[in-house]
């Protein structure tokens, strides 16, 4: 009879975790430095890219305006006492447009994307692993990386960011509505508050920047998952699990660090 194995104690188990994110992190280095290689020598499938561009874009955009709405009615709600405690109704549009574009539209546009894009990116690479779709590319003398991979990089990359712009947009008409509805605020005093020069193109750029920075870890992290499937259709279930799990805590991480290095 086999003797149970002993439990692994903390200290093992941390170890192992360690060194799982390390070969994650490195694995997904190296993809970005063999994806960077492709795109400067323009070694990709333009048709891949807009496909995807249309795949991941086009059909993402319900979501967001839908998220966006709500994200700017929300942040009018949370503002709502303080306005109406100070009367400082035309500050509203500063208030809530301060917030949504800094930090909430782009995060929110970000995980929304991530659960719809990512984890299809991750299950359809995974899949193409499992039934030996990689292999049969590379048998055909085609490069997985420039006819795969780069172009949906590129397409996520452009997908959110464009996103988050639309999401800014509409997160501002959702608040400006919202305010009106809750608070009397003329949707023209909310966007005076916006304009009024306490809201510059500085705060705009800084969740555009971030939605480039989120993007490209969504791309590497859904690629690198994908791509290293294990264990038939089991490994992709778990598989698109991780890059859910990996592409959220990235998108995190590095918004306080972005935000704290531009600010």
């Amino acid at each position: 009879m086999k003797a149970a194995q002993p439990e692994p104690s903390i200290a093992e188990q941390a170890g192992a975790n360690l060194l799982e994110i390390a070969f994650t992190v490195g694995g997904m280095g190296i993809l970005a430095g063999k994806i960077f290689s492709r795109i400067v020598t323009l070694r990709i499938d333009g048709g891949e890219v807009m496909r995807n561009l249309y795949k991941m874009g086009v059909k993402s955009l319900p979501i967001v305006v839908v998220t966006a709405l709500f994200t700017g009615a929300i942040m009018v709600i949370q503002a709502a006492p303080l306005i109406e405690r100070f009367g400082a109704y035309g500050l509203l549009g500063w208030g809530a447009g301060f917030g949504t574009l800094r930090e909430i539209a782009p995060l929110l546009t970000a995980l929304m994307i991530n659960g719809r894009v990512g984890a299809n990116n991750t299950a359809e690479l995974g899949t193409m692993v499992v039934t030996e779709q990689i292999d049969a590319l590379r048998v055909l003398a085609i490069d997985p990386i420039a006819f795969l991979i780069a172009p949906r990089c590129i397409a996520m990359i452009v997908t959110l960011f464009v996103s988050t712009i639309f999401a800014d947009a509409l997160a501002l008409l959702g608040a400006a509505y919202a305010g009106q509805g809750l608070l009397g605020v003329a949707p023209e005093v909310f966007y005076n508050g916006v304009t009024s020069g306490l809201l510059g193109i500085g705060d705009v750029m800084n969740g555009l920047v971030k939605s480039v920075v989120f993007g490209i870890v969504m791309a590497l992290a859904s690629c690198q998952y994908g791509l290293g499937v294990k264990g038939g259709a089991p490994g992709v279930g778990r598989a698109v699990n991780a890059t859910v799990v990996a592409s959220a805590a990235g998108i995190f991480i590095l918004d306080y660090l972005v935000s704290f290095s531009l600010d």
